[in-house]
């Protein structure tokens, strides 16, 4: 008898966990990460809501008219659909984070995508608890849900665990919850859904996807012993997951769903440039290296990014290093001082510093209020006004600025790559976002069906 005959078909609508498919309204246990400064655009973001997966508007370095500009696109175009928006960890700009907030909660965004969170906020908290209250049946409504992406256990803790009472106590203090909800609060978990965030592209603790999501989901089951939440607790997996190998592999492990994010960025819907397309598209697995991170740059994070055809890591690089040992930009040795105004600013410090008042004056002014205190924090901010338009140069494909694009991008790309190879999604015009997600889950259900029957 054919060892297959017993075993039924197994489709890619029916991989990951069922519950995540029910409650998110998506055919696929498939999603496509926020990755940054818009390129998980618009486009994309509908382009997957109208296939029926979920996907995360990339709002993380956007101003609040570009995010509320992208709120209004896909409210007309994709209302009623799966879909959300990202909401960033910002440590040195903690009043942008609480205005994303505040739009949020104005205009009805009930999904987001929390990354980049060293430790809980009240921003974030504010957002999860906002409208808390029993239904009819008396069970706790939180209409404000978040899938939580993070890389260690301590920080995936305090998204299992409820919101913390100093947060509640506040939110009370300041009007923004009642008592009652402060109560109810504390019988739900800040985040249902915590994506294991492996070797990725971007903000990443190159973790093994192997290790951290069996960790993660030990962690999982003694949270929700301990806390017996009406909802059961979930992990998805990302990082690396671009082949229908590595998804197929995610899903043995346990994952309720897959996340991906270098590979979208390849797509032609994605907000990058066809330029950062054709590099990305010729990738390899050792093509990348990690470097300073723009907004948490003095804090010493760092980012996965593309370093064939751009020599931006190591540029980067040696920004942190100068910021580092010097006190201020008028410190700086001549030699490097030189180097950093022609190669890199293309601008004297002097006219790079007025550009980057003016920017952080609309921004966030008490950036330029500590900068004028203090050189190293001036240093600083000139510094990241660089590392911050180096992505935007690979978005805008600028051509003259190529050895300075910052292009995020983890191993997984020179993984698709090698799969594709041969295939139409070989060539970059041929990468669509919902068919690459439809092949890779297409492949996950055949091979997780071979092992069956082998």
């Amino acid at each position: 008898m054919n060892a297959a005959a017993g075993i039924p078909s197994l489709k890619p609508e029916n991989l990951g966990d069922a519950a995540f498919r029910r409650d998110h309204g998506v055919r696929y246990a498939y999603v496509a990460g926020a990755m940054a400064n818009g390129i998980a655009s618009t486009r994309l973001v509908a382009e997957m809501a109208r296939a029926g997966m979920l996907s995360f508007f990339g709002a993380a370095g956007l101003d609040l008219p570009r995010i509320e500009a992208a709120i209004d696109e896909l409210a007309g175009t994709v209302a009623g659909a799966a879909y959300g928006f990202n909401l960033i960890h910002s440590p040195n700009e903690p009043e942008l984070e609480a205005q994303v907030v505040d739009l949020y909660l104005r205009r009805g965004i009930r999904l987001v995508e929390a990354s980049a969170y060293l430790r809980l906020t009240l921003p974030v908290v504010r957002y999860r608890v906002s409208g808390i209250k029993r239904d009819a049946e008396g069970r706790v409504v939180a209409p404000n849900r978040i899938v939580a992406k993070v890389s260690r256990v301590e920080v995936a803790t305090q998204f299992f665990s409820p919101p913390p009472r100093e947060f509640l106590d506040e939110l009370v203090g300041a009007k923004e919850i009642t008592s009652e909800q402060a109560a109810l609060a504390a019988t739900i978990p800040m985040a249902q859904d915590v994506t294991a965030e492996a070797d990725s592209g971007g903000h990443t603790d190159n973790r093994p996807l192997v290790t951290l999501l069996p960790t993660l989901l030990a962690l999982r089951d003694r949270m929700q012993a301990q806390n017996g939440y009406d909802q059961p607790l979930r992990v998805g997996a990302a990082g690396g997951l671009a082949t229908p190998a590595g998804l197929a592999a995610a899903f043995a492990m346990g994952a309720a769903y897959v996340l991906t994010g270098t590979v979208n960025q390849a797509c032609v819907e994605s907000g990058s440039s066809d330029l950062v397309r054709q590099m990305l598209a010729q990738a390899e697995q050792a093509d990348v290296a990690m470097a300073p991170a723009a907004d948490m740059f003095e804090m010493g994070v760092r980012v996965q990014v593309l370093k064939r055809g751009t020599m931006f890591p190591m540029r980067a690089a040696k920004l942190y290093d100068l910021y580092r040992v010097n006190a201020g930009l008028e410190t700086l040795p001549e030699a490097d001082k030189a180097f950093i105004e022609k190669q890199l600013l293309r601008a004297t410090v002097d006219e790079a510093w007025r550009d980057t008042r003016r920017f952080f004056l609309e921004r966030d002014a008490a950036q330029v209020e500590r900068a004028e205190r203090d050189p190293k924090h001036r240093m600083a901010l000139v510094f990241r006004s660089y590392l911050g338009l180096s992505s935007r140069w690979a978005n805008a494909g600028e051509s003259s600025r190529q050895m300075d694009y910052q292009v995020w991008c983890g191993p997984a790309m020179g993984a698709f790559n090698e799969w594709a190879r041969g295939s139409f999604l070989e060539k970059p015009e041929n990468r669509r976002v919902v068919v690459v997600a439809e092949n890779l889950m297409q492949g996950a259900a055949t091979q997780l069906r071979q092992f069956l029957t082998a």
